[in-house]
């Protein structure tokens, strides 16, 4: 083993990839910079006592304890609530994570699936397993009104993506001073949230799950929207209250629903959901890429350098310890 890496890549894989494929890609991007894989328990424990750098799912602590010169730990995650943050910041590790890698996949799901519902392109394909030539009347996507909740790198995706389409958006985020990329930017009260949702004939959840945002999407907020309106889950499922979902499915209170993320998950076999024509789902794939590791290695490249520059880290989480 080479001594002193400047990067160790944890041997623990994410979405059935190749680590092996994300060192590769970091050293394509760091030429002059020694990159270990480290593919065994035994091997994390040597390689990191010189690391400079590692990136992974998680970082034990243990394995932290024997980090004495660790400056950055890339997690590959985008969220961080499995990572011991406080361990992190009691040793003055900075931590980053991948937020934004997903974005393009999520947001060409999610224009998708508002587009499957504009043409009703569910229905034909329903018929066409049916052996059915019948036509059918379709709508169009033209002067809709999308709003989209929350502003992050996969909510602003969406906006650039919808550009051409000739609709209207409103955009949801916390502090709607700050303007955005949308037609209109309003803020989470549920004053606001009422008004843009009973304008919507789409609803983009792009928002993280939080104290704020859980069951943001209720029973009241579904009553709200037009009996025309889609919901678009690209989130996470716990932002959509399931059982008022279902309830307005049923009873049309809402022309239909696409999810990529449920709460439970994964949704159960037997959950009504499956039943439910106008309710499209996919199993939490809409971050999947072929470019994954690819767009990971270029935000720790940037910070490799600005590590020796002292600039700002992209993606970074604070931490306990940070001011």
């Amino acid at each position: 083993m080479t001594e002193q890496p400047d990067v160790v890549v944890l041997r623990e894989g994410t979405e059935g990839l190749s680590m092996e494929s994300y060192a590769e890609a970091i050293r394509e991007r760091l030429p002059d910079r020694t990159v270990a894989l480290a593919r065994t328990p035994a091997e994390e424990r040597n390689l990191i006592t010189d690391a400079r750098v590692v990136t992974g799912i998680s970082i034990d602590e243990d394995l932290l304890d024997r980090a004495d010169r660790l400056e950055l730990f890339a997690c590959t995650f985008a969220g961080t609530d499995h990572v011991p943050m406080a361990a992190l910041g009691e040793h003055g590790v900075a931590v980053t994570n991948a937020g934004g890698i997903h974005a393009p996949g999520i947001a060409e799901q999610a224009i998708a699936n508002m587009l499957v519902f504009a043409r009703r392109l569910h229905e034909g394909w329903r018929r066409k397993s049916n052996g059915e030539w019948r036509h059918f009347q379709s709508h169009e996507f033209t002067d809709s009104t999308v709003t989209i909740v929350g502003l992050g790198s996969i909510g602003q995706a969406v906006v650039q993506r919808l550009q051409g389409f000739e609709v209207e958006t409103i955009g949801v985020r916390y502090t709607p001073s700050k303007g955005g990329p949308t037609d209109e930017v309003v803020g989470f009260e549920e004053e606001a949230i009422h008004d843009a949702f009973s304008r919507s004939d789409y609803v983009v959840i792009a928002c993280p799950l939080n104290d704020l945002t859980r069951g943001l999407v209720g029973p009241e907020e579904l009553a709200t929207l037009p009996p025309n309106a889609v919901v678009v889950n690209a989130a996470r499922g716990g932002i959509v209250d399931t059982d008022a979902l279902v309830a307005a499915l049923q009873s049309s209170g809402i022309r239909g629903a696409a999810l990529d993320v449920t709460d439970p998950e994964p949704l159960p076999p037997e959950h009504v959901l499956w039943d439910l024509e106008n309710c499209l789902i996919t199993p939490h794939t809409g971050g999947h890429t072929p470019k994954h590791w690819d767009r990971l290695a270029d935000i720790l490249a940037r910070n490799v350098a600005a590590l020796e520059t002292g600039e700002d880290l992209e993606n970074r989480v604070r931490t306990p310890n940070d001011d």
